[in-house]
C-alpha cells in the first residue's frame, strides 16, 4: 500500500528538543535547522503541548515515538493512535516515526524497545500493524532500526532486509539510526555494509546520530554522550552510499547545555555540506 510522501524536513542538520531547553529555545530562537520531539510527552495537552504549538511556528517538527510497539503481538493501543493521530493534526510534523520492536505482552507494557525475530510471519505481522498506523494518521510512518543486545537464531532474513520488504509492502520510509547500527556491529557483529546495501536509498528519510555508554563489555544505546569518532565515519560513509538526509542529534540522558547540542548539529551539517559540494564539484 503507497503512502504519501513524509512532509518537508530539511535535509540538514537538527537537535532532538527536550524540556530543559524549552525555554531558551523559545526566548533566543537560535539557529537550528529543525527539531525532533518525543510524542508521548504531549499527549496530555496542557503546557508541553502549547510550548510544542509555539516550537512549530519557527521551526520544523518531526514526532518520534517510543511507545507504539509496532512489532508487539497484542492489538494496537487505540487511546496511544488516537493521541498521536490529535497531536499530529495539531502539530502538523514534517515527519512522525516509530521504533521497530514490541513492548507489551498480555496486558503489560514494558518500558523499553524489544528485539524480535525477522521471520515472515513477524513482516507480515508488522506490515498489517503499519498499514493500521498510516491509514490512521493519513501520514507516512518512517521505522527505525533497532539497537539490539541479543540475535535470534530462527531469524529467516536480517534487519535490513525485513526494513526493506516492510517498505515495499506499505510505503512506510526508514529512520536510519547510524548509532543502532553501530552498536549492533560491535554487540552482535552485524556487517554494517550488507546492511546499509539491503535497505533502499530512496526510503530513507531521516539518520539519527548518538552518544552509547560501555557497561560490561557491551555499547548500550544510552544517547548520554557525544557521538563519538567511529559512529562519525560510520556516518560519512552511510552518506556517501545512501545520501544527505535530515539529520539528528539524540541526547536523552545528562542532558547538556544547548549550545553543545548545537555543536554536535553542527559537525554533522559540515559532513553535509561536505558531501553536497563534492557532489558539486564532481
Amino acid at each position: 500500500m503507497s503512502r504519501p510522501a513524509t512532509g518537508m524536513l530539511p535535509s540538514i542538520a537538527g537537535i532532538g528538543l527536550r524540556a530543559p531547553h524549552y525555554r531558551e529555545v523559545l526566548e533566543t530562537l537560535p539557529r537550528l535547522g529543525w527539531v525532533e520531539v518525543h510524542s508521548e510527552n504531549f499527549f496530555g495537552g496542557g503546557a508541553p503541548l502549547h510550548t510544542l504549538r509555539k516550537v512549530r511556528e519557527h521551526y520544523p517538527v518531526s514526532l518520534h515515538g517510543v511507545g507504539m510497539g509496532l512489532a508487539s503481538t497484542t492489538a494496537l493501543d487505540e487511546g496511544h493512535l488516537s493521541s498521536l493521530a490529535r497531536l499530529c493534526e495539531d502539530v502538523q510534523p514534517a515527519a512522525v516515526s516509530e521504533h521497530l520492536c514490541w513492548n507489551a505482552v498480555a496486558g503489560m507494557v514494558v518500558n523499553d524497545l524489544l528485539p524480535f525475530p525477522y521471520t515472515r510471519e513477524a513482516l507480515d505481522h508488522v506490515a498489517r500493524r503499519v498499514d493500521q498506523v498510516q491509514e490512521r494518521l493519513g501520514r507516512q510512518l518512517l521505522v527505525e532500526n533497532l539497537s539490539s543486545y541479543l540475535s535470534f537464531s530462527h531469524s529467516e532474513m536480517t534487519e535490513g532486509e525485513f526494513l526493506a520488504e516492510l517498505t515495499q509492502r506499505t510505503g512506510c520510509g526508514i529512520l536510519f539510526d547510524v548509532e543502532n547500527l553501530f552498536v549492533n556491529v560491535r554487540n552482535l557483529g552485524v556487517d554494517a555494509k550488507a546492511f546499509i546495501e539491503a535497505i533502499p536509498a530512496a526510503a530513507v528519510k531521516e539518520y539519527h546520530l548518538a552518544g552509547y555508554s560501555m557497561r560490561d563489555g557491551c555499547l548500550v544505546d544510552t544517547h548520554d554522550h557525544p557521538v563519538y569518532p567511529e559512529v562519525w565515519q560510520l556516518y560519512e560513509s552511510v552518506l556517501r552510499q545512501i545520501g544527505p538526509r535530515p539529520t539528528l542529534i539524540e541526547w536523552d540522558s545528562d542532558i547538556p547545555a544547548l549550545p553543545v547540542l548545537m555543536g554536535e548539529a553542527a559537525r554533522a551539517q559540515q559532513r553535509l555540506q561536505a558531501l553536497e559540494e563534492c557532489h558539486a564539484e564532481c
